[in-house]
């Protein structure tokens, strides 16, 4: 397994995603003029999902910490610390740093950087081995085959469209997005379908099932934030919006159901 260096990274990457998440998702309202760009309430709630989600999938990989099972989780955590870290340095014109909840993303960002290097490092000395195990069917391959394309579209899309482009002017979310908030979305996105990708060649479907549990946290609280300003979205206007729920919806239901028939991931509970 990795470094003891790059665990106790883990446990700090969670425990700021948690104080910040926390501020962001439970006070939007006041936080989004403060926050570390120009954004709106939703969009800063929305951001905190983001945090408490990491801040979920990085206290229990690190309490978990069994490579074969986790890495999927890492990967993506590390790879959202890069992306986001390249897109504030792309806008850093756009920063605005005068509060201190701005200096703690930017803080949370860093050490998720610093772990994926520390990790990395450990990664190429060590070489951990994956599980042996082959029990990943064609079901659970084509799942995870479609979260890679789809949500790696997504991620790609928000990267690289330019503001104007369907689906920044309220389609699909609500709001209009700046290129800053775009780009973030965009790696948010990205980073998600790229701890994905390792575990499609993978013969054991655990490692899927550990990210879906790690990763499911970002799913309840993006889509709780979805219902706080459910009064934004105008369906009938813009159907598209509709898959803004959906995505998530379905990802929940689909985790939910492996959940119950094959456990979260754990070799040590239940169904595995």
């Amino acid at each position: 397994m990795l470094s003891k260096t790059s665990r106790v990274l883990t446990y700090a990457a969670a425990a700021l995603y948690g104080v910040l998440g926390a501020v962001l998702f439970l006070r939007p309202e006041q936080i989004a003029p403060i926050f570390a760009w120009k954004v709106t309430s939703f969009m800063t709630m929305t951001i905190g999902g983001w945090c408490l989600g990491n801040a979920w999938l990085a206290y229990f990989a690190a309490r978990r910490w069994n490579w074969k099972f986790i890495y999927p989780a890492l990967v993506y955590l590390w790879s959202f610390g890069i992306l986001e870290s390249l897109v504030v340095i792309l806008f850093r014109s756009k920063l605005q740093l005068g509060s201190p909840v701005a200096w703690l993303y930017l803080a949370a960002l860093a050490v998720t950087v610093v772990a994926a290097v520390v990790g990395f490092v450990d990664w190429l000395r060590l070489r951990p081995a994956r599980s042996s195990t082959k029990n990943a069917t064609f079901t659970v391959r084509f799942w995870m085959f479609g979260f890679v394309v789809f949500v790696g579209f997504l991620g790609l899309y928000g990267l690289l469209a330019p503001v104007g482009a369907f689906g920044t002017n309220g389609q699909i979310f609500p709001e209009v997005m700046s290129s800053f908030t775009l780009k973030s979305f965009g790696a948010f996105y990205l980073s998600l379908a790229i701890g994905m990708i390792p575990a499609l060649f993978d013969q054991d479907y655990t490692p899927f099932l550990s990210y879906a549990f790690l990763a499911f946290g970002l799913i309840v609280m993006v889509t709780a934030a979805a219902f706080v300003y459910l009064r934004l979205f105008n369906f009938h206007r813009h159907p598209g919006e509709y898959a803004y729920f959906g995505a998530y919806l379905l990802a929940a239901v689909i985790s939910v159901f492996y959940f119950w028939r094959r456990g979260t991931g754990n070799p040590a509970s239940p169904g595995m």
